[in-house]
């Protein structure tokens, strides 16, 4: 419950608004924050599966080993894939950037950038990790969960190998 309310009012109070303000276009006026996707029942482990299975095929363009995760809408852990000789680290990486996108309702790329432009206050933010690789998953217009990779030396290829595994489910 304390969480919730922290990430509530955090929300309510800047998050969203600095977020929109980085949006803006040169020269003009903020531009209207995206709409926040509701909430879906979690996703299925076919489509987790799924999801997983594109961003894995993905992986070798890279040429990197990655750890997969896809979690459920309050960020619960749905499925999970490491490749072999995938650091040890990626496990928990792929898992926290779902976590984020997920619990977050959008793209951990989105608090990397921000983090990146001098937003530090995004560090304190409660199960946030501002590195790209997790992506929201939608079905329906509604977000079941996130996708988390985890594996490259930099956010780039974990930003590609999650959304590939996103894409899957449109």
């Amino acid at each position: 419950m304390r969480s919730s309310l922290v990430v509530f009012l955090l929300l309510s109070t800047g998050l969203v608004a600095s977020m929109a303000s980085a949006q803006a276009p040169p020269g003009g006026a903020p531009a209207a924050p995206p709409p926040v996707l509701p909430y879906g029942m979690p996703i299925s482990m076919t489509d987790a599966k799924k999801a997983v299975d594109a961003a894995l095929a993905e992986a070798p363009k890279t040429g990197f080993n990655f750890a997969v995760a896809v979690v459920g809408p309050a960020g619960d852990l749905i499925y999970f894939v490491r490749m072999d000789n995938a650091n040890v680290s990626t496990s928990v990486l792929a898992q926290r950037k779902a976590q984020t996108a997920a619990t977050y309702r959008r793209p951990s790329k989105l608090f990397e950038d921000r983090v990146q432009g001098g937003a530090t206050y995004i560090l304190g933010l409660e199960g946030v990790i501002p590195v790209g690789g997790g992506v929201p998953l939608v079905i329906d217009g509604k977000i079941v969960g996130a996708i988390g990779a985890s594996g490259g030396p930099t956010s780039g290829p974990d930003e590609q190998v999650a959304q590939a595994g996103a894409a899957a489910l449109k």
